[in-house]
């Protein structure tokens, strides 16, 4: 869902001049779980509640995977605060699920006959689809491209995995197109976003992929808010009725003059998750200027920043599975080319309110939380600082890309 993000006036390192009207509190649509029509706080049912060996629905799980790994190397990503694979390659073979079961990690794959022997196996939390069906097809090596799979073929993909196992939710990940009509990749079905709502009938789970700072096109390089427009659209286009994860860069992937960094992968995944994602997809391989299959461990920084991001997440995980709150918070930027963004939860006793600056440039953010009164201490949290509210005002820093994450005791 976008967000509406009101102006106000202010200079850094100098107090505050505040010339605006009240600002509109941002709002959440009702997704999966939001809790639309409960008392805002209480408990929610988990969007997987659906499925008996689906995504487990422990308010405590929040689901972080990588995409298309070697289960020999689950313990590495065990420890940079991954739960979930998705995808195996020529798999699954008893072999990859052994390995994936042995070291506590979940798993999306493909529906063949072994796995389909795993019925019972809580390892298989769901099924997936062949990756971007919404892209031109090869016509094998040397012969072009054909058009993209019809939504109509998914559809009946669909019904059949259903069939075989009624038990888990269909995983479909889709491509650039889901957040830029102008992706060429689509061959002849380009610049025709109608076809996404026909896709997402053939799925449970909905995915999609687009890298922005490795990206090439210069519409797209560097604008990393196309990962949050993209999930606000599948979110859209699926009228909510169905989760929306998200994948995330974290190498050159096919550009060796660019990737991201560190920051801009954390902006990236607070980006998504602000907008609704249930969860995260992070492309690890590197192709140029060599292939290196699990490039995250090839990157000793943007590893540690990683695990970092995602014990952050886990810890929060009762937080971001908790309904967004009906009321929101506003937020104002004093940067009108520096947009910030927030969305606001209640858990036990604290409401939190999570923000990132959806542009490369600095700028003082104003968030005001309705319904709070009196003076309050603000957390900081995994900063070692702590900011003054009033009234349920507060106001912080931003620089390029910044993610501020905060937590407010209001027992």
């Amino acid at each position: 869902m976008r967000r509406n993000t009101m102006i106000f006036l202010g200079v850094l390192a100098v107090p505050l001049a505040f010339a605006v009207a009240s600002a509109t509190a941002q709002k959440a649509p009702a997704s999966p779980g939001d809790g639309a029509g409960r008392e805002e706080g209480a408990a929610q049912q988990s969007p997987y509640a659906s499925w008996k060996n689906g995504v487990p629905t422990d308010p405590n799980f929040f689901p972080i995977a990588v995409w298309l790994q070697s289960p020999a190397v689950a313990p590495k990503y065990r420890a940079a605060g991954f739960n979930v694979y998705v995808g195996l390659w020529k798999g699954p073979t008893e072999e990859q699920l052994a390995a994936l079961k042995k070291h506590g990690m979940r798993v999306i794959c493909a529906q063949n006959a072994v796995g389909l022997q795993h019925r019972d196996d809580p390892t298989i939390i769901g099924w997936m689809h062949g990756d971007e069906p919404d892209n031109a097809q090869s016509l094998g090596r040397g012969k072009g491209y054909g058009p993209p799979i019809l939504p109509t073929k998914i559809i009946e993909d669909y019904h059949k995995l259903k069939k075989a196992d009624p038990t888990r939710p269909i995983l479909l990940n889709l491509g650039q197109g889901v957040a830029w009509d102008r992706y060429i990749g689509r061959g002849t079905r380009t610049n025709h976003p109608e076809d996404y709502p026909e896709y997402l009938k053939g799925c449970d789970l909905a995915s999609f992929d687009i890298y922005p700072a490795c990206h090439e096109h210069r519409e797209i390089a560097g604008k990393l808010w196309y990962v949050a427009d993209g999930v606000s659209r599948l979110r859209k286009w699926s009228e909510d009725r169905k989760p929306v994860w998200n994948c995330i860069e974290c190498t050159h992937i096919s550009n060796p003059k660019a990737k991201a960094t560190p920051q801009q992968v954390k902006a990236e995944v607070w980006m998504s998750l602000i907008r609704g994602s249930r969860g995260l997809i992070y492309f690890v391989h590197q192709f140029k200027p060599k292939f290196i299959e699990a490039g995250l461990f090839a990157d000793a920084e943007m590893l540690a920043k990683v695990t970092a991001i995602n014990q952050q997440i886990q810890d929060l995980a009762p937080v971001l599975n908790s309904p967004v709150l009906r009321a929101g918070v506003a937020v104002e930027s004093s940067a009108r080319e520096v947009p910030i963004e927030a969305t606001s939860r209640r858990h036990q006793g604290a409401v939190y309110v999570f923000a990132v600056a959806m542009r490369d440039g600095k700028a003082l953010a104003r968030f005001t939380v309705p319904g709070l009164k009196g003076r309050a201490k603000v957390e900081v949290l995994n900063e070692k600082r702590t900011l003054e509210m009033r009234d349920g005002e507060f106001r912080d820093a931003f620089g390029p890309w910044d993610v501020h994450l905060y937590k407010i005791s209001v027992e």
